[in-house]
């Protein structure tokens, strides 16, 4: 394991542990859950690894075989303002376990992840991977639960992303060969196990080549426009309403979005076309899954991948090259954007004995259209896994 090769070398000593997170994929319920909308999940066998040792004196010291910059602070003296590069996301996890647990012990730590960054909520991934190494150092056990909201603390408060818990509950409650539908409302969650009767299938990953950020992307700004449209139809329809920021759109029936929706301003209206006709397609996917049909379920990820370029509006020119040509491509059932779709990378649920020709036609007509990108664009092919072991 690389991660552990580089702690030996760095450290002169093996690590007292090694924690992983899985990576995870949503092929319906995108830009959903921070609206209390439905989401499906797997987690991936591809994750982030930490290789870990005890610092007695309450250190954290963190490198990462991704980024050359290393990061060094206290348990108990996390920096009030982030500091803008990737050990934010940890500065976060450990502001937020330390809200309602006393911290004593540090770590040292070296960390890997096994995929490009982009698209397969890594900062969530990451989060939880070094919250679970924390935690067993500290003595602090967690509920799935509260591992979930901690992490997302860490994102919410601290790291300044407004998004919902889609990443870390698929990261956490997933099972392998099981389709994950959560109601992010009140987080009840069903496991779905794959019909025997489906067709064979596999999750390609392809990465465009670019990486992303979400809190300099337009995340945050769409999860705005969203709560506005709420607010809105809320007030057209005299419904009560109180701070805008406790406003979703999964408290406006779809009834008013349809009587109210013209008065919306444009830009509003869509991101609300895109929730509600999200909420419908995860609905009927999960019936799909339960069915067996392979084929319905992949035909509704892609109208979900087309609602996030026309309805969302994001993708960038690279990531919407690949989504067109997934549409195109025989073998593939169903795919879109994963993440915020702003760079990162596409998904795409696929026939496994298609695999060779899937990659082969993908290559040729991206780096056609994007030469530049060769040696940073790949393909890789996965399987479902189980979430994180606490």
């Amino acid at each position: 394991m690389k991660c552990t090769d580089a702690f030996e070398k760095l450290y002169k000593r093996s690590p007292d542990g090694v924690s992983f997170c899985p990576y995870r994929i949503c092929p319906l319920g995108a830009h959903s859950d921070h609206q209390h909308g439905k989401i499906t999940g797997f987690a991936i066998d591809k994750g982030i690894h930490i290789a870990y040792g005890i610092k007695r004196n309450g250190v954290i010291e963190v490198s990462s075989l991704q980024f050359e910059k290393r990061a060094q602070f206290h348990v108990n003296a996390v920096p009030k303002e982030k500091e803008n590069d990737w050990a934010d996301y940890l500065r976060g996890g450990v502001y937020a376990l330390s809200q309602k647990h006393s911290l004593n012990v540090g770590l040292c730590c070296v960390i890997d992840g096994s995929l490009p960054i982009g698209g397969l909520s890594s900062s969530a991934t990451v989060i939880i991977s070094f919250l679970s190494a924390l935690c067993k150092v500290n003595g602090i056990s967690l509920t799935q639960n509260e591992l979930i909201l901690t992490a997302l603390k860490a994102e919410n408060e601290y790291v300044g992303v407004n998004c919902g818990k889609l990443d870390q509950s698929c990261e956490v409650y997933s099972k392998k060969d099981h389709l994950l539908y959560l109601d992010t409302l009140d987080d009840s969650y069903e496991l779905i196990p794959t019909n025997p009767q489906m067709k064979p299938y596999e999750i390609a990953i392809i990465f465009s080549g670019i990486e992303r950020t979400l809190v300099n992307s337009n995340f945050n700004m769409r999860v705005d426009e969203c709560r506005s449209a709420a607010y809105a139809l809320k007030a057209y329809a005299g419904m009560d309403y109180g701070k805008f920021s406790e406003t979703f759109l999964r408290d406006v029936p779809k009834e008013i979005y349809d009587k109210f929706k013209d008065r919306l301003p444009e830009t509003w209206r869509r991101r609300a076309e895109h929730w509600y006709t999200e909420y419908d397609r995860v609905i009927k996917g999960v019936q799909a899954w339960k069915n067996g049909d392979i084929d319905t379920f992949g035909k509704l990820c892609s109208e979900s991948g087309k609602s996030s370029i026309y309805n969302w509006e994001c993708g960038s020119p690279e990531l919407k090259k690949l989504y067109d040509i997934i549409q195109c491509t025989d073998g593939i059932y169903g795919g879109r954007f994963s993440g915020a779709g702003f760079k990162g990378c596409c998904i795409a649920i696929i026939d496994p004995a298609f695999r060779k020709k899937i990659r082969e036609k993908i290559s040729s007509e991206y780096l056609k259209e994007f030469p530049l990108l060769e040696g940073k664009y790949s393909v890789h092919f996965c399987c479902s896994a189980d979430g994180v072991v606490l």
